[in-house]
C-alpha cells in the first residue's frame, strides 16, 4: 500500500513538473510570459489530445525566437488567477503568424477552441487589431491550463502577453498612435518629394518615391495595418504582400544607389554588383508570382542582408575614392543607420537586447531617420549639381560667343561654296531625273514584255490543249458518217421489205441476212464509242474554255471575292502541256473565297509553276521521277499556297537574290528575270508574305501567305 502511495506522488510531481512554471495573476496584470511557456515542434499535425501527450520544451528566452518552421509550433502554459480580476486578454503579438488557434478546456470537460486565420478577412476577427488578441475568463482562486497552435511561413518569434482589457486598450492605442507618426513621415516624404520629381525631373527622386512609398508599405504590412486598413477583404494578397514590397523597395533603393551616387559611369565594376542584387529580388519576385512563398521569402531576405551591406562597402568606396563628394555622405549615414536598426531588431529577436518599445520598433525608427538623410542627400545633390550647371553655363556662354564670331566669319565662305555646289547639283539632278524617267520607261516595257511572255506561254499551251480534244471530235466524224450511211440504208431496206408481198419469214430471213453482212452488233458499238469520243472531246474543251475564262483576269485592278483553290486549278489546266511528263499532286484543302485580284494571283501561280516545271525539267530532263505538289490550306486567318517541286533547288545565295528584278538563272532568251520581281509585288499589294526554302540538288518550296479579309 505504501508503495503504491509513494509511486502515485512522484506521478503528480513529474505530471507537475511536466507543466512547468504556472503564470500567476493579479490586478496589476501585465506580462511579457515568454519563459513561462512550453514549446513543441510538430513534425506533423496534431489532434489537441496527441499534442498533451508530447514531451513539450520549457522556453528559456523572454521571446522564443523558433525560426522559419513548415510545421505546426504548440505552446502551452498555465494561468492561476489570484486578483479579482476575472477577464484577461491574451496578446500574440506577431502579426506575420499564418493562424493562431487557442484551445483549452471549461468547467463542464467542453473543448474551446477560438481561431484566428490570416487566409480569413480581418471583419471576422473579435478584436479589431493586428495582433492576435484572445478573451481569457478566468475566475479568482481557480487555474486553466491553455495550448496555442500556430503555424507561420515566416519567422516564428512569439511575444506572448496577459493583459487586462484597459491595459491591453492602451498598449494597442500606443502602437496607432506610432503608427500614425510613422505613416504621416512616409506620405510627407512621398508627396514632397514627388512634387520635386515633377519640377526637377530628376529620375533619383521618382526612385527615391518609389523606395519611401516601398518601404512605408513594407513595415505597415510587417506590423499588420495595411491587412487591417488597406486591404482588410483581400487575405491572398496579405500573405504575399511583405515580400512584395520589401522586393519593390530594394530594388528602388537600389536603383536610387546608382543614379545617386553615379555609379554607372564612374564605377562599372560596382554598377555590375547593384544590379546583380537586383536580379536577385527580381527572382523572388518571380517565384512569389508562381506561389512560391518560402523560397522567394528566404531569397528576398537573404539578398536584403547582402545587399545591405554590399551597398554600405560599396558607397565607402566611393567616398574613399572622391572625398568631395558629400552628397555620399549623406547616403553611408543613411545607410548605416538602417543597418543599426535592423541590427536592434535582430538582437532583440535573439534575446541579446531586451524586447521593449524601442527594439521592437528599431527598424521603423531607422527607416524614417533614413528616409529624411537621402531627402537632405537629395536636396544637396541638386545644389551641387545647380552649381555645376551655373559654371558649366558660363563656360558654355564663353564658348558660344567664340563660336558666334567663327560662324560669322564661316558663313561667308560657306555661301559661296554652297552657292556653287547648288549650281552643280542642279545640273546633275537634272542629268538624274532625265535618268530616272529613261528608267521608268524601260521599266515599263520590260513589264509589259515580262506579260506578253507569259501571255505567249499561256497561248502556246492552249493552243496545244485545245487542239487535241478537237483533233479527237474530227477523227471521229467520217467513221460516224460512214456507220450513219450504213444504217439510213437499212432503214430504206425496211421500207421496201415493209411494202413487198413477201412472207414474213422471208422478210426476216432478208433483214438477219443484212444485219450479218454489215455485222450490225460491231456497228452499235462502233456508233456509241465514237459519240462518248466526241463527248469527251468536248467536254474537255469547255473545261480548258473555262479555265481560260478564270485565268485570264490579269489586268483587273478591283478586289473581288475568287477561290484560290480554283485559280491554282486553271493555271494547272492551261500548263497541262507543259506538265505531262510529271507527276502532279494536289491537296486543295477546303479554303473560303476571299476578296483579292485572281488575275494578278493566277500571274503569280503561273511563274512559279513555270518556274518549277523549267527545275524538274532541268533535273530530270524525259525521264520519269519530276513531281510537283500543290497544297492549299487555312491556318488562322491567312489562307496558304505551297507550291513544292523536286527539281534543281537553288543555292543559299540564288534564294537571296531571287526577286531581284532581272535576276535569272535561265539561258539568255529564256527569261526576262522579272517574273519573280513581278510576283514579289503582287503578294505585297495584296499584304501577304512569301517564304522559299530550297536545298540544292533536292527541290524548293514556295509557300504563299494571303490574308482572308483584305478589304
Amino acid at each position: 500500500m505504501l508503495k503504491k502511495m509513494l509511486l502515485l506522488a512522484c506521478l503528480i510531481l513529474l505530471r507537475a513538473s511536466s507543466f512547468g512554471q504556472v503564470i500567476v495573476l493579479d490586478s496589476s496584470s501585465h506580462q511579457l510570459i515568454g519563459r513561462s511557456l512550453q514549446i513543441y515542434q510538430s513534425v506533423q499535425p496534431l489532434t489537441l489530445d496527441s499534442a498533451r501527450l508530447r514531451a513539450f520544451t520549457p522556453s528559456t528566452a523572454q521571446v522564443p525566437n523558433l525560426g522559419i518552421s513548415e510545421h505546426e509550433i504548440w505552446v502551452r502554459f498555465t494561468l492561476y488567477n489570484q486578483g479579482p480580476q476575472r477577464e484577461y486578454v491574451l496578446d500574440v503579438a506577431n502579426t506575420n503568424l499564418s493562424s493562431v488557434e487557442l484551445f483549452y478546456t471549461d468547467k463542464q470537460g467542453q473543448r474551446v477552441s477560438t481561431l484566428i486565420d490570416k487566409r480569413q478577412p480581418f471583419s471576422l476577427r473579435s478584436y479589431k487589431d493586428p495582433n492576435y488578441l484572445f478573451d481569457l475568463y478566468i475566475k479568482q482562486g481557480e487555474q486553466q491550463e491553455y495550448y496555442l497552435k500556430i503555424k507561420s511561413d515566416m519567422p516564428i518569434f512569439l511575444p506572448v502577453y496577459i493583459n487586462h482589457p484597459q491595459q491591453q486598450m492602451i498598449r494597442s492605442s500606443k502602437e496607432y498612435l506610432f503608427f500614425g507618426l510613422y505613416s504621416g513621415i512616409v506620405l510627407i516624404m512621398v508627396v514632397y518629394n514627388f512634387f520635386l520629381f515633377v519640377s526637377i525631373k530628376d529620375r533619383s527622386y521618382l526612385y527615391y518615391v518609389i523606395y519611401v512609398l516601398g518601404v512605408g508599405l513594407t513595415q505597415i504590412s510587417l506590423k499588420g495595418f495595411g491587412f487591417q486598413f488597406l486591404w482588410p477583404g483581400l487575405p491572398g494578397f496579405e500573405h504575399i504582400c511583405v515580400v512584395l514590397f520589401a522586393c519593390i523597395s530594394s530594388i528602388m533603393a537600389l536603383l536610387f544607389t546608382r543614379r545617386f551616387l553615379d555609379v554607372p559611369q564612374a564605377f562599372p565594376r560596382i554598377n555590375r554588383l547593384l544590379l546583380l542584387f537586383a536580379c536577385l529580388f527580381l527572382l523572388s519576385l518571380v517565384l512569389l508570382a508562381f506561389g512560391e512563398y518560402g523560397p522567394a521569402f528566404q531569397i528576398m531576405q537573404s539578398a536584403t542582408t547582402i545587399s545591405s551591406v554590399g551597398v554600405l562597402i560599396s558607397a565607402s568606396y566611393i567616398v574613399a575614392k572622391n572625398p568631395k563628394v558629400s552628397s555620399a555622405r549623406y547616403f553611408i549615414i543613411a545607410w548605416s543607420i538602417l543597418i543599426i536598426g535592423g541590427l536592434v531588431f535582430l538582437l532583440k529577436d535573439f534575446s541579446v537586447l531586451p524586447y521593449n518599445t524601442f527594439t521592437n520598433y528599431a527598424v521603423q525608427i531607422s527607416t524614417a531617420v533614413e528616409m529624411a538623410l537621402l531627402s537632405f542627400g537629395l536636396a544637396n545633390r541638386i545644389n551641387i549639381l545647380k552649381k555645376e550647371k551655373d559654371e558649366s553655363r558660363q563656360a558654355a556662354l564663353t564658348v558660344a560667343r567664340e563660336n558666334s564670331r567663327i560662324i560669322k566669319e564661316q558663313n561667308i565662305i560657306l555661301e559661296q561654296k554652297v552657292k556653287a555646289r547648288t549650281e552643280e547639283l542642279q545640273q546633275k539632278n537634272e542629268t538624274i531625273n532625265n535618268t530616272l524617267d529613261d528608267l521608268k520607261q524601260t521599266q515599263s516595257q520590260l513589264v509589259e514584255y515580262e506579260k506578253m511572255a507569259s501571255l505567249g506561254q499561256l497561248t502556246a499551251g492552249i493552243a496545244h490543249e485545245i487542239n487535241n480534244p478537237i483533233n479527237f471530235v474530227t477523227s471521229n466524224i467520217a467513221p460516224l458518217k460512214r456507220d450513219v450511211d450504213i444504217l439510213l440504208d437499212f432503214i430504206n431496206r425496211l421500207e421496201l421489205l415493209n411494202f413487198s408481198d413477201l412472207p414474213e419469214n422471208e422478210k426476216r430471213t432478208a433483214i438477219d441476212d443484212f444485219k450479218e453482212d454489215q455485222d450490225f452488233d460491231y456497228l452499235k458499238t462502233e456508233i456509241n464509242y465514237l459519240l462518248k469520243g466526241i463527248a469527251d472531246g468536248a467536254s474537255r474543251t469547255a473545261e480548258i474554255i473555262k479555265s481560260l475564262r478564270i485565268f485570264s483576269r490579269l489586268d483587273e485592278d478591283a478586289l473581288k471575292p475568287a477561290d484560290l483553290n480554283e485559280g491554282l486549278e486553271s493555271t494547272v489546266v492551261i500548263l497541262n502541256s507543259a506538265l505531262s511528263q510529271l507527276q502532279v499532286v494536289k491537296n486543295y484543302g477546303p479554303i473560303p473565297a476571299i476578296n483579292c485580284y485572281p488575275g494578278k494571283l493566277n500571274q503569280i501561280f503561273l511563274n512559279i509553276i513555270s518556274n518549277a516545271i523549267y527545275a524538274v525539267q532541268e533535273k530530270f530532263g524525259n525521264k520519269p521521277g519530276g513531281q510537283i505538289k500543290l497544297t492549299t490550306y487555312k491556318e488562322n486567318k491567312n489562307i496558304h499556297i505551297v507550291i513544292e517541286d523536286n527539281g534543281t533547288g537553288m543555292t543559299e545565295a540564288t534564294r537571296k537574290k531571287i526577286f531581284e528584278p532581272f535576276f535569272t538563272t535561265k539561258d539568255v532568251g529564256q527569261g526576262t528575270g522579272l517574273g519573280m520581281s513581278i510576283a514579289f509585288n503582287i503578294i505585297l499589294k495584296h499584304n501577304g508574305h512569301i517564304n522559299i526554302s530550297s536545298e540544292l540538288g533536292k527541290g524548293s518550296i514556295f509557300t504563299i501567305q494571303i490574308p482572308d479579309n483584305l478589304s
